[in-house]
């Protein structure tokens, strides 16, 4: 067997362990490159959230004025207000006919909403009587609603609330009063929430309230990318292109989000739709959320 020069053999192997130089790299990039399902993720970021408590009820009058004449049987002559005006003091909201022939004027004794009127050109109006008019005193509402015994610890007074009437839109309130009772053959609270409104509200009309009872600021994630097992609540990320299951502490929600307080970190690749399909190491083709959208 003839052997080799030396000089030769060295530049052989030379050659050989180049070739493995370069193809170690390319075997590693291969290695790695993205395998399996497109998979739409996004990047987990922070946010704030409010801690929201609903109080549902019904509106009442916070003080109402009763506006009647002194004497009584004197006829009504001029009706100069309507039910859902706004008032000011002193205001003429309407004139009767003394017995003697002159004419009394019936003012308003508090600025406010008339919320009803009775009065009627030709009627009768007496002290003792039906009332004329009756007032919502400076346009001051409350909603009384119930909320759930483990939300009342939550509340305080002048704690700001977004206040839904059906046919009023949303209206800006106040936690004014807590009712220190629950009742107890449905377990819940009562609060008031106050109310400032110019226009008149229908008095006894359904509403709710959503007060907003704290903030928190952490991650979010859309609710979609959590999932409820028995061994507790968890999120798929995607580290170097395989899933990994971890579990998180859930806090508040607000719209489709979820505030994520522990075991997620900002910045995190997070599966925005986590399912069944997808186990733990197998590997996946990222691909983020705004540029699936395109």
């Amino acid at each position: 067997m003839r052997s080799l020069p030396a000089r030769s053999l060295s530049h052989r192997l030379f050659a050989i362990a180049g070739l493995l130089a370069l193809s170690a790299p390319a075997a590693r990039a291969a290695d790695e490159a993205p395998r399996g399902p497109a998979v739409t993720v996004l990047k987990a970021a922070k946010s704030c959230f409010s801690d929201i408590v609903e109080a549902t009820g019904t509106i009442i009058a916070r003080e109402e004025t009763s506006v009647r004449p002194e004497r009584p049987g004197l006829k009504v002559t001029d009706v100069l207000a309507e039910a859902g005006d706004t008032t000011t003091a002193g205001q003429v909201l309407a004139r009767l006919a003394l017995p003697e022939g002159g004419s009394l004027q019936v003012m308003a004794p508090v600025a406010g909403v008339i919320a009803t009127s009775t009065a009627q050109i030709g009627g009768f109006a007496s002290a003792k009587g039906e009332a004329l008019f009756t007032i919502v005193a400076r346009s001051e509402y409350d909603l009384v609603g119930l909320v759930a015994t483990s939300d009342v610890r939550k509340l305080a007074v002048n704690q700001t609330a977004t206040v839904r009437i059906a046919g009023s839109g949303d209206l800006d309130g106040k936690v004014r009063r807590i009712g220190p009772t629950v009742e107890p053959n449905i377990q819940q609270g009562m609060v008031y929430i106050g109310i400032s409104s110019q226009k008149r509200l229908l008095l006894n009309a359904s509403g709710r309230a959503l007060i907003k009872t704290g903030q928190s600021c952490n991650v979010a994630v859309p609710l979609t990318a959590v999932q409820y097992s028995p061994a507790g609540t968890v999120v798929q990320v995607i580290r170097r292109n395989r899933v990994e299951t971890k579990r998180v502490e859930i806090g508040l929600m607000s719209g489709g989000d979820i505030e994520v307080r522990d075991g997620l970190n900002e910045g995190d690749i997070v599966v925005a739709r986590a399912g069944a399909l997808l186990r733990e190491g197998d590997p996946v083709r990222p691909v983020m959320a705004a540029e699936a959208a395109k």
